[in-house]
């Protein structure tokens, strides 16, 4: 296994890293099988959070009795010092170690959210409070847009950064990257598979290869996925003439319908939280029925249904994708899916 560098960490890691998304629909033995595999073939480097609801006590009993070596990362959402000091606690305590390698904020993607971070007395203080207690090792932080990634790793509070790195969504390569290796920042590249949406694992696998300071963060939910990234990335580095021009066809097919996630449509003057809407096929696809069909992710469906169709967020989106055609289409996939989903777990009753 190619092993890197995760900036000023120093930390020596698994090119190859876990993620901890998928394990969350397994039955507790299952996931436990399919960390455990994943470290027999190399796998340092562990990635979860304290929102994937089981995932972190499933990865703290797959490596119980095999801590030594390995690379533990999670995350938490929360915005407020003490949110994120009861997180840091819970994630210790179902990991089932003394200290946490990598401790990332999550999901941090507009400049609010940024400054409220890194506010006095805010979330990054007690962060780093527990740093000094010996708690964690290293901070991170994870983000969707590419401008608030850059200001992230310019404030140098950061050794790691997490972004979206795949040959659909590839700004990181001319534009975090390097800013990166100039401030020494890890660079974790989450959406490998662009969320599912490109179907060709070998050729996305090589084409992030060609980054060799690059972690690649693949959900890992089936042993066999795990063996067939492993013997991609144990194979020839330089893609071929073939694997190019498929990779560019992929490109060309996708490209007109692929959200990027830069967050540029917002605001919605209706508060639809439009990248996420964007996102619910690829979710379907990844996450467990009671986590979608209820709870904060319904709220977020029920509330794109309200789209007044204004296309302010079409005017703003740098990629010209039809907006509110997409939202109207994942609206009516999650009610189909919803539906689908209450008659097999209630025979007879509809969503309706």
């Amino acid at each position: 296994m190619r092993r890197v560098r995760l900036g000023r960490t120093g930390l020596l890691v698994s090119q190859f890293g876990f993620g901890g998304i998928p394990i969350q629909r397994l039955t507790e033995e299952d996931a436990v099988a399919v960390v455990r595999r994943c470290l027999d073939l190399g796998v340092t480097f562990l990635d979860t959070a304290n929102g994937y609801t089981t995932s972190e006590e499933r990865i703290g009993k797959a490596i119980s009795g095999r801590r030594e070596g390995l690379v533990i990362a999670t995350k938490s959402l929360s915005r407020k010092a003490e949110g994120v000091e009861k997180h840091l606690k819970l994630s210790l305590e179902r990991l089932g170690v003394e200290c946490i390698d990598l401790y990332q904020f999550h999901g941090v993607s507009d400049d609010n959210t940024l400054e409220t971070v890194l506010a006095p007395d805010g979330p990054m203080a007690v962060v780093e409070k527990a740093k000094a207690a010996g708690m964690l090792k290293h901070i991170g932080i994870t983000s969707h847009q590419i401008d608030v990634a850059r200001k992230a790793v310019m404030t140098e509070r950061f050794e790691t950064i997490m972004f979206p790195f795949n040959f659909i969504t590839s700004e990181a390569a001319d534009e975090l990257l390097p800013l990166c290796r100039r401030y020494d920042v890890g660079f974790i590249a989450m959406k490998p598979l662009a969320g599912g949406m490109i179907p060709n694992v070998r050729i996305a696998i090589k084409y992030l290869l060609q980054f060799p300071d690059v972690v690649i963060l693949c959900g890992i939910e089936k042993i066999p996925e795990a063996e067939e990234i492993m013997q991609i990335m144990e194979g020839p580095v330089e893609m071929t003439e073939a694997e190019l021009e498929q990779m560019h066809r992929t490109k060309r097919e996708l490209g007109s319908r692929f959200c990027h996630r830069c967050d540029y449509c917002q605001p919605c003057k209706e508060g639809i939280a439009i990248s996420t809407v964007m996102a619910f096929p690829s979710l379907l696809r990844r996450s467990r029925p009671e986590s979608i069909f209820g709870g904060p992710w319904a709220q977020v469906m029920e509330k794109a249904a309200g789209c007044v169709q204004c296309g302010e967020c079409e005017q703003r989106c740098p990629y010209q994708l039809p907006i509110r055609e997409m939202i109207a289409e994942h609206v009516s996939l999650f009610r189909k899916a919803r539906e689908e989903y209450l008659k097999q777990k209630s025979p007879g009753l509809t969503g309706t």
